[in-house]
């Protein structure tokens, strides 16, 4: 389970638990830069995000589900595209499914009904975009339960930059031989319904489940997410 911008592991702190006892194996971590990762952002790339999914998935003996949040919908087809035997299937969570050539920055430019870089400021000298809090509730936790916004408070991260606007490279003979699914979220502010609509039907996915909630399902309905995710898994 890979988080996306600003988050790190602890976004999966919910979900995690409730898909162990419905028998799955979890693996999450920090992606470089992100939760305890101290990684300077300067020195953060898409590149890095990849390395660090594909030594997980070697790590393993069997192939994976590979979720995806919101931005590591990009990682996550870097890591099908170097490891397609590794992965059973993708499942991007209102995650960018882009084809190759496309960055998270031309991406997010199209999607004209996101507010997320609204709350945001660049600090290009330092290779970081800072959310400030109200940005974060207006865009990301406008329907999480408080207590989960007072701790991501705490606990976001400084988002690189680099990541945002390298390219996705990927072929159809590595990336477009791995299973994909899609849960769309109707209420979301980062990544607006539309934009997702459009993804999914340019890169169709196999299935498609829609959720009612904002861009953290993980916070907003854990439980509603652990079923779908379980469901998934197991098509």
């Amino acid at each position: 389970m890979i988080h996306g911008a600003w988050h790190g592991a602890w976004c999966w702190d919910k979900v995690a638990p409730l898909l162990e006892q419905a028998g799955h194996e979890v693996v999450r971590f920090d992606l470089p830069g992100h939760g305890e990762d101290r990684t300077p952002a300067v020195e953060v790339t898409l590149e890095g995000y990849t390395d660090r999914v594909v030594g997980a998935l070697d790590a393993l003996s069997e192939p994976v589900v590979l979720v995806g949040h919101s931005l590591s919908g990009t990682v996550i087809s870097q890591a099908a595209e170097r490891r397609p035997g590794k992965i059973e299937k993708l499942v991007y969570l209102c995650a960018l499914l882009l084809p190759s050539g496309k960055s998270a920055i031309e991406a997010s430019q199209e999607d004209g009904d996101s507010v997320v870089m609204q709350g945001a400021e660049v600090e290009e000298d330092r290779g970081r975009i800072i959310l400030a809090d109200e940005g974060m509730r207006e865009a990301l936790y406008h329907d999480c339960p408080e207590e989960d916004f007072e701790r991501a408070r705490r606990l976001i991260s400084p988002q690189p930059l680099a990541p945002l606007a390298t390219p996705v490279e990927v072929t159809e003979g590595n990336f477009g031989s791995v299973r994909r699914t899609y849960v769309h979220t109707t209420q979301d502010r980062a990544v607006s319904p539309p934009a997702q609509e459009k993804m999914y039907t340019e890169l169709p996915c196999e299935t498609v489940v829609s959720m009612a909630t904002g861009h953290l399902p993980f916070f907003a309905e854990p439980e509603e997410l652990a079923g779908h995710l379980d469901s998934l898994a197991k098509l």
